[in-house]
This record gives C-alpha cells, sequence and structure tokens, in this order.
C-alpha cells in the first residue's frame, strides 16, 4: 500500500517541527519547508513560501511520491516584536504578515488542490485564538489569521470532497510564542509536540471539515 503524502511549512523549528516528525512516526511521507532547513535529508525542500518558485517545487515534490493526501499551511511570521498597538503598526510590517500568513497559503493551496483532490485529501491551516479574541498588540497577526479562518470557511464550502480543518493549536512554548512576550518566561507553556496526538487524531477521526482547538 502506498504511504500517504503530506506538506507541512515551516518544519524548521517549533510547532511545524512537531507535526512533521508525528506524521512522519506514523509513516507518513512528509515533504516539509523552512527557510533555514538543512537540503541533505529526504522530503526537505529548504526555500521561503512567499517565493511562488518555492512553492511549485514543494507541489511538484509531494506529486514525485505519487499522491498528496494532505496540506498543513503551518508556516508564519509574529510581525514587529514587541508587537505594536494598531495605532503604530508600520505599514510595511503589515503587508509582510499578510504575505506569509494569508497570501502564501492561499497561493500554495491553489497548487496543491488538483493533487488533494485526486485522493480526497485535507487542507489544515494553522490559526490562533488571536483570530477570535481582542487582545491588544495582536492586531496585524490576529488579523492575519482571522482572514485565513474566513477563508478556510470559504474553501470548506467550495470543496466539499475534502476536507478543511482551521486549527488553533493553543498557546505552546514556540519560538514565536516567545517573540510575543519578549523578555518573559513562557516555562509554563506546554511543548509543541504536546498537540502532535490530538492532531493525529484529527486526521484518523475525519470530522467534518470546520474549527478545531486540539
Amino acid at each position: 500500500m502506498q504511504k500517504r503524502t503530506a506538506i507541512v511549512t515551516g518544519i524548521s523549528r517549533g510547532l511545524g517541527r512537531a507535526l512533521a516528525e508525528a506524521l512522519t512516526g506514523a509513516g507518513w511521507t512528509v515533504i516539509g519547508d523552512g527557510r533555514t532547513l538543512p537540503p541533505d535529508r529526504p522530503g526537505h525542500v529548504p526555500g521561503d513560501v512567499t517565493d511562488s518558485w518555492h512553492r511549485a517545487r514543494l507541489v511538484e515534490a509531494a506529486r514525485a511520491t505519487g499522491r498528496l493526501d494532505l496540506l498543513v499551511n503551518n508556516a508564519g511570521i509574529l510581525g514587529p516584536s514587541p508587537q505594536p498597538y494598531l495605532a503604530d503598526y508600520p505599514d510595511d510590517a503589515l503587508r509582510a504578515v499578510l504575505e506569509v500568513n494569508l497570501v502564501a497559503p492561499l497561493a500554495l493551496t491553489q497548487l496543491a488542490l488538483p493533487a488533494l483532490r485526486d485522493h480526497g485529501g485535507a487542507v489544515v491551516n494553522i490559526s490562533s485564538d488571536a483570530a477570535v479574541g481582542a487582545y491588544p498588540g495582536w492586531g496585524g497577526y490576529g488579523a492575519a489569521k482571522a482572514a485565513v479562518e474566513q477563508l478556510s470557511n470559504v474553501l470548506a464550502a467550495e470543496e466539499p470532497k475534502l476536507r478543511v480543518w482551521w486549527v488553533d493549536p493553543g498557546d505552546l512554548r514556540t519560538q514565536m510564542h516567545q517573540e510575543a512576550f519578549p523578555g518573559e518566561d513562557i516555562g509554563d507553556r506546554p511543548p509543541p509536540e504536546s498537540v502532535a496526538p490530538a492532531f493525529l487524531r484529527l486526521l484518523a477521526e475525519r470530522p467534518a471539515s470546520g474549527r478545531v482547538k486540539l
């Protein structure tokens, strides 16, 4: 039986690395990307997800395995650290946050959809409680993730044969979360590996498309 294949973006560290390792351990073939990813390992496609050529390489690498069953749009950026209030949010920083967190995932999804449709696959868009809560200083990142959630909602309506989940993994002990709270101790947050079992259950149970809190 042919192994299932997943594309996971942003696997250099944090949640992306944890999910990629969990999928590999569960028998999946993982095609992963990251700006600082070492190129000398199977399935690694180093690069920036905002680069159209790089996105095409990711999908080509997945197709070369014979199938594509899952796309996990995990790569993202926080924006300025410490995070500014909206009254002071720089325009160029907001454009960068939207480009990485919203535009690039949609562009990669568009490329991956034909292969995903062939196998009734799934799209996972990593979201955040900042998409639905009003937290001072989180306006740029939260707005991008709120847009990701609505994009996912519409994609689910447009692609009824696929599963589309927008997943909130909760507060985790990652570099990005540390950047959100510079100088603070975030050691009380669970490590990203802690949500991997719930992620694998999601894939196994395949509930209807929608918002998922791990």
